[in-house]
């Protein structure tokens, strides 16, 4: 698919978004819609810079957003981001684009893990961060989980801890 059928799939789900309300999109959600499109995952700081408004503010506009099925918050607090929904690249016909910007769910991210565990031995939280694109504290508290469960044990501290399956 060329760039130009893209936009022109993404200017047609917004024409229909709006034909549905009965109401133009707000700047702001046009604004938001094509940062994330262009850049898959950010979070509400980084749209709050390009809206030009208070973080506050976008958050607001990201619920109306996620509300209406345009996009989607993964993770929570601080570490909260931001992508568009299956629905928005299923009607820009782009499905496997959405797997790989939404990334993988915790089930899924503790057996990817387990997996390279298998296939290396051991494995580091910046691996993990590499492996299942997660913030550093996110791969922290999902080798937390496993240790908790007892499915991985930990040698060493801090940098230089290793994380290996309990056998």
């Amino acid at each position: 698919m060329s760039a130009a059928d893209a936009d022109a799939e993404f200017l047609r789900m917004i024409v229909e978004r709006e034909e549905q309300t009965g109401a133009a999109m707000p700047i702001d959600s046009l604004i938001i819609l094509s940062r994330l499109r262009n850049e898959r995952r950010l979070r509400t700081a980084d749209l709050a810079r390009s809206v030009q408004k208070p973080e506050t503010v976008v958050r607001g506009s990201l619920e109306k957003l996620a509300e209406a099925g345009m996009v989607e918050a993964h993770g929570t607090g601080k570490g909260r981001t931001y992508t568009l929904s299956a629905k928005v690249y299923q009607g820009a016909g782009q499905k496997a684009a959405y797997v790989r910007q939404a990334g993988f769910d915790p089930i899924q991210q503790e057996q990817m893990v387990m997996s390279f565990i298998d296939m290396h031995g051991s494995i580091k939280r910046a691996d993990v961060v590499e492996l299942c694109h997660i913030s550093p504290d996110q791969a922290y508290k999902l080798l937390a989980r496993l240790k908790k469960r007892g499915e991985i044990e930990q040698i060493g501290e801090r940098k230089g801890a290793i994380y290996k399956r309990v056998r």
